[in-house]
């Protein structure tokens, strides 16, 4: 399946500020099952772009804005050929040894240990003694079967915490956003000794799934390590095992080694943050995207036509 995909990320200062520095993690991976075919991205006020790899192997952007600005827009656009994983199959009785060998070579030694957002705390440790979490008959078994638990045990709610909240505050109040979930199953799966890491990224949504997550954003899930399967992605907030309509941008221990965007600037002012994505599916790699709806198209403009404006009104 070939996606295209817009990505509009848009920082409005309260008052001017004198400089920007930002860092992104937009860009589709291209391994496993799914390719990159095309990405670029542009950034009103314009600036040079540069990128590296980092020690996880997501491509990261980073550039500066010195001139004075009170708006800062990153267009980010990518096609993208995701193939559906293959079924998976039932592991042998002895799989938890071989997952137990696999985490004792430390070769995922981050993966395993309490991170920032996914960690062991009271509330935690007593969702899973409700819960019952131990380790079933084999570790794909108890990951769908942990999968299948959270979504249940929690209301999907947008806006009931934030990118920075903490686990204790879903858990507290039975409600939260994909972030909260990925970030529930990796501290849970880590107690278990399974190795397992923060996928962000987005989701295609069709009518016919009808998943709970927000059409048109980005989403986050997880990817847990298992015995001659390697990391296998599994989705909380809809109770989906990951496959051709999850697009992988960024993987890391948790939301914080991944963020779309973050940085500092320079000024005496607030900043507010207002992101649109819009994820299509295409025929061929050589399809123009056209099915954007007259919602889309407004939004796109504004963000745009804004940011020209401001531009032009700072160059006065």
């Amino acid at each position: 399946m070939y996606y295209h995909i817009r990505h509009l990320t848009r920082f409005r200062y309260s008052a001017p500020v004198s400089e920007s520095v930002m860092e992104v993690r937009m860009q589709p991976r291209s391994d496993g099952y799914q390719r990159l075919h095309t990405f670029q991205m542009t950034t009103i006020p314009r600036a040079t772009l540069f990128s590296y790899r980092d020690v996880l192997g997501n491509v990261v952007h980073h550039f500066d804005v010195p001139g004075r600005h009170k708006l800062l827009t990153i267009i980010a656009e990518a096609l993208v050929e995701v193939l559906e994983p293959p079924p998976l199959t039932p592991l042998g009785g002895d799989a938890w040894l071989a997952l137990d060998a696999l985490a004792a070579s430390g070769e995922h030694w981050e993966m395993i240990q309490p991170s920032r957002f996914a960690y062991a705390s009271d509330l935690l440790r007593s969702f899973a003694e409700e819960l019952k979490v131990q380790r079933g008959s084999d570790p794909l078994t108890t990951l769908c079967w942990l999968n299948e638990r959270i979504y249940h045990a929690f209301e999907y709610a947008p806006g009931s915490t934030h990118v920075h909240s903490p686990v204790d505050d879903a858990l507290r109040a039975r409600r939260g956003v994909c972030q909260d979930f990925a970030h529930i199953m990796i501290a849970l799966a880590r107690m278990l000794g399974i190795p397992c890491r923060y996928v962000s990224g987005y989701l295609f949504h069709r009518a016919e799934d009808r998943d709970r997550s927000e059409a048109d954003a980005t989403h986050a899930w997880v990817e847990a390590l298992l015995p001659g399967m390697g990391w296998v992605g599994f989705d909380p907030t809809n109770n989906l095992v990951a496959g051709s309509r999850h697009i992988r941008v960024a993987i890391g221990r948790d939301y914080a080694d991944v963020p779309p965007s973050r940085g500092v600037y320079k000024g005496q002012a607030t900043s507010e943050l207002d992101v649109a994505v819009r994820v299509t599916l295409v025929a061929t790699p050589a399809e123009t995207a056209d099915d954007t709806t007259p919602e889309w198209r407004a939004v796109e403009r504004s963000f745009i036509a804004e940011a020209e404006a401001q531009q032009i009104q700072a160059q006065q």
